[in-house]
């Protein structure tokens, strides 16, 4: 598991990772908060005039950080309390929105330092003070299946969190009121050498209304990768994925639509050999990786209908025919 989700890796099979429940020191404290937005840097003697940008040295990526929401006032009272006693106001779950931004504004600055792992000098933002608080935006339900020990170990060696992107996806496997939504984030994790490095995840967040608020009911994440689609490319490229998976393997393309691509949306369609229109939703990762994210089906002019399909099955059923 990472950052309280399930963790797959780039075959997208879940990692062998156990956790146990032993006993885990927090080493934050309340005194070694140092808050990154007030942050100026000036001369002795000298007035300070403009505030730094420290995004320069946090973090390289051109993408801007959404989780910028500031909660101190709101949430100082926490700092050194149990995740039983932490009251979040209801204001950070009003919507869907509400509770992935403000979940990631609190947990940007969470670092839980790994034995033998370093990035950095000194104190590192919160420390571990933000993740009882966190631990709070959780269902019920989640926390039963996942306890804050655990919660809190998944989250070893993050030491700086940015949400990148965030967008609400259909929910295929699930009839109930769940929503879903993708999100993208870069972190900072150390290494042996005592050197930051930045690593990518993009993921799924499930959220459904617990007392009339949106909570987290589920979280699962992937890890970017960089070296395989440099060397192994058809199946990172949306457009040759959609000609091989619906079109060698399926045979269902007649013709391919021109693409249609609104920043890391990318809308790729093609007329069915069956007379019907498709169009296959991908967004596209950091790391130039597409990922699909739906398919949808129409007839003529109609409307877009949302449909399951799974090219795998192609494949078998040409292997049983032969």
């Amino acid at each position: 598991m990472v950052m309280g989700g399930a963790f797959y890796t780039a075959d997208r099979t879940a990692d062998s990772l156990t956790i146990t429940d032993e006993s885990v020191k927090d080493t934050g404290s309340a005194d070694a908060v140092d808050s990154w937005s007030t942050d100026i840097v000036r001369k002795a003697g000298e007035e300070a005039k403009e505030e730094v940008d420290t995004e320069t040295y946090f973090r390289p990526s051109k993408l801007p950080a959404l989780n910028n929401r500031y909660h101190y006032q709101q949430i100082e009272q926490y700092y050194s309390e149990k995740p039983s006693k932490v009251e979040l106001p209801a204001s950070f779950f009003q919507s869907p929105e509400d509770t992935i931004l403000n979940y990631f504004s609190i947990l940007r600055e969470a670092a839980y330092l790994e034995k033998g792992k370093a990035a950095g000098c000194g104190t590192l933002g919160e420390s571990q003070i933000p993740y009882p608080i966190a631990y709070n935006f959780l269902t019920k339900a989640y926390q039963d299946r996942l306890s804050y020990k655990k919660y809190l170990k998944t989250f070893k060696n993050i030491l700086h969190t940015s949400l990148l992107k965030y967008h609400s996806v259909p929910v295929y496997d699930r009839k109930d009121d769940t929503l879903r939504y993708f999100v993208e984030l870069e972190t900072i994790e150390g290494t042996e050498k005592s050197q930051g490095v930045f690593a990518y995840y993009y993921g799924f967040i499930d959220l459904q209304k617990e007392d009339g608020l949106y909570k987290i009911s589920n979280l699962e994440f992937h890890g970017e990768d960089y070296l395989c689609a440099p060397y192994h490319g058809w199946a990172y490229d949306g457009e040759i994925y959609v000609k091989v998976k619906y079109g060698d393997w399926c045979d269902m393309i007649d013709k391919m639509y021109p693409i249609k691509q609104e920043g890391y949306i990318k809308n790729i369609s093609f007329h069915g050999k069956d007379g019907k229109d498709y169009l296959i939703v991908f967004y596209q990762l950091t790391n130039g990786t597409d990922i699909e994210i739906a398919q949808y089906q129409r007839e003529g002019d109609g409307e877009w209908k949302l449909i399951k399909l799974n090219p795998e099955d192609c494949v078998k059923d040409k292997n049983n025919k032969k």
